[in-house]
């Protein structure tokens, strides 16, 4: 199930991503937009945030909810340990997530590093995405050439998708205007010999750019240089995904759609381990965001041990008993 960013060029009351030309025409104009942008309530916010993870989600809905976090994630394994041998075994349980019941969907992606991909691919084929980080993960500190060079390389051996990191470092010294360059230089080297393009997910690691203000700058900045999802971090820096964070990312992507006709994706990553964890998001997409982003083509998980959680939940509820946390292959 491909991730597939909306072409919207707007209507009448939403006239596109076109109307925001002079806005990335200099940096003076793109720091005045997003400096413009209504501030973050960050008491509010988090209260909210709070609210919503309290909800009270009833049995056939929480079965639901289960089978669509599964669909949702993009199982991830990013260590320097990393095998061609660890990642076929993890593309396999990302097809096959419970051997024993075939009627378990498969997850959303396997997530990897570039050089891994052709492995991961060998074993999915076309039924799940593969995904790469590239743009020297997780830093984001290199020059454009390796950046570039390293998004093509992933592209040429197959990735589905790319999720890349800006350079923190930049955006936070206010260098917003070189920061959406790179998004859009990235976004150009994903297009394949075919002239389609693996789609694009910009991770901001927001766990470094210090308030939720940066967060929806960050959001409203990769949207204009025209990502097909946002993402809040590596999963390399505490905190990674919080829920307040995702709040203020739901906020900008719904927010965008309404300005500009363009559905943009969400994932958060990093430290999203249990089920009740993943239904407390679900909740606030629908909330926040609404029913259109309840899907995997417009909102993902970025986790390793998230899914073994999300099937021992599952076989709860289908068998009235929970299985061994080592029922599940580990990952």
């Amino acid at each position: 199930m491909p991730a597939t960013a909306s072409t919207a060029q707007g209507s009448a009351s939403s006239p596109g991503i076109g109307a925001y030309a002079d806005v990335t025409a200099s940096e003076a104009s793109l720091r005045r937009f997003l400096h413009g942008l209504p501030g973050v309530d960050q008491v509010g916010a988090e209260a909210r945030a709070a609210s919503l993870g309290t909800r009270s989600i009833k049995t056939t809905a929480k079965a639901h909810a289960l089978e669509l976090a599964i669909t949702m994630v993009d199982l991830t394994t990013l260590e320097g340990q990393d095998t061609p041998g660890k990642v076929r075994a993890l593309a396999n349980k990302a097809l096959r997530p419970d051997p024993a019941d075939p009627t378990c969907p498969s997850v959303a992606a396997v997530c990897v590093y570039g050089d891994l991909v052709g492995s991961v691919k060998e074993v999915v084929g076309h039924q799940v995405n593969v995904a790469a980080v590239a743009t020297a993960f997780p830093s984001g500190r290199a020059s454009m050439e390796i950046k570039l060079a390293d998004t093509r390389d992933a592209v040429a051996a197959g990735a589905d998708e790319i999720d890349m990191v800006i350079d923190r470092g930049a955006f936070l010294a206010g260098h917003y205007l070189q920061v959406y360059d790179e998004i859009v230089a990235v976004k150009e080297a994903c297009q394949r010999a075919d002239g389609s393009h693996a789609h694009l997910k910009v991770i901001f690691e927001t766990g470094e750019l210090q308030t939720y203000d940066n967060v929806r700058r960050a959001s409203w900045l990769a949207m204009l240089a025209g990502t097909d999802f946002i993402k809040t971090s590596t999963g390399k820096v505490q905190p990674a995904a919080t829920l307040p964070v995702t709040l203020v990312m739901l906020e900008a992507v719904r927010d965008f759609r309404e300005a500009t006709g363009v559905q943009i994706g969400v994932k958060p990553a990093g430290g999203i381990r249990t089920a009740k964890d993943a239904i407390k998001y679900l909740v606030m997409v629908n909330e926040v965001a609404g029913p259109d982003w309840l899907t995997p083509d417009w909102f993902r998980f970025g986790a390793s041990t998230l899914l073994n959680d999300l099937l021992m939940q599952r076989t709860k509820i289908a068998t009235g008993r929970y299985s061994g946390p080592d029922y599940f292959t580990l990952d």
